[in-house]
């Protein structure tokens, strides 16, 4: 019985080894992930308009009254974060391009223009959603990866708690592991030793 109880313990050392290492690397990847979401984003420069523009918003303007909500909460702030992105790229750059095109997508236009070769007013509203779209498409893949960011953090501490519980459990096995032998005495007066 003993036995048993040792390798169960050294069982539950490695598995929370593996536990504590599996979480070190999720961490690793979370913080790698969130730092490259963030310095990327910040290398391009993008700014929320300034709160001003949003003491009258206007449909058809800058500010539409459907951003405030959304977009007002971030008012003259950098884009650093993958929440930042998903709203600027969800909340204004895609209310425009609606209003912009009248809620046609990018292949109904292009289509379009294509068919009208010499309408230079519908092609360069093809191009710039184009633009559009592909900034809003990148920005929302860096929500995405901070997203992943997030779900990593979140998987390490579990990682750490769970590797945690298995090495205290161990411990707690080794100590219910040790008991002192009996000793029963034949009415012989021999003692006899279970194991």
């Amino acid at each position: 019985m003993r036995r048993n109880s040792h390798l169960t313990a050294i069982a539950g050392f490695v598995l929370a080894a593996i536990l504590v290492a599996a979480g070190g690397l999720l961490l690793w990847g979370s913080t790698y992930t969130h730092n490259m979401v963030h310095n990327q984003l910040a290398a391009q420069q993008i700014y929320f308009p300034p709160q001003p523009a949003f003491a009258h918003p206007k449909a058809g303007t800058e500010i539409t009254p459907s951003m405030v909500p959304s977009v007002s909460q971030y008012a003259g702030q950098q884009l650093v974060t993958g929440q930042q992105a998903q709203s600027y790229a969800d909340n204004f750059i895609a209310v425009h391009i609606t209003n912009m095109t009248g809620g046609k997508t990018y292949a109904q236009l292009s289509a379009a223009s294509l068919a009208q070769p010499n309408n230079t007013k519908l092609a360069g509203q093809v191009a710039a959603v184009f633009k559009g779209e592909a900034l809003r498409s990148m920005l929302l893949n860096a929500f995405g990866w901070w997203k992943v960011s997030q779900i990593t953090y979140i998987a390490a501490l579990a990682a750490f708690g769970l590797g945690g519980l298995t090495l205290i459990a161990s411990l707690f096995g080794l100590t219910v592991g040790r008991r002192p032998e009996i000793i029963h005495e034949i009415i012989d007066g021999t003692p006899v030793t279970h194991t």
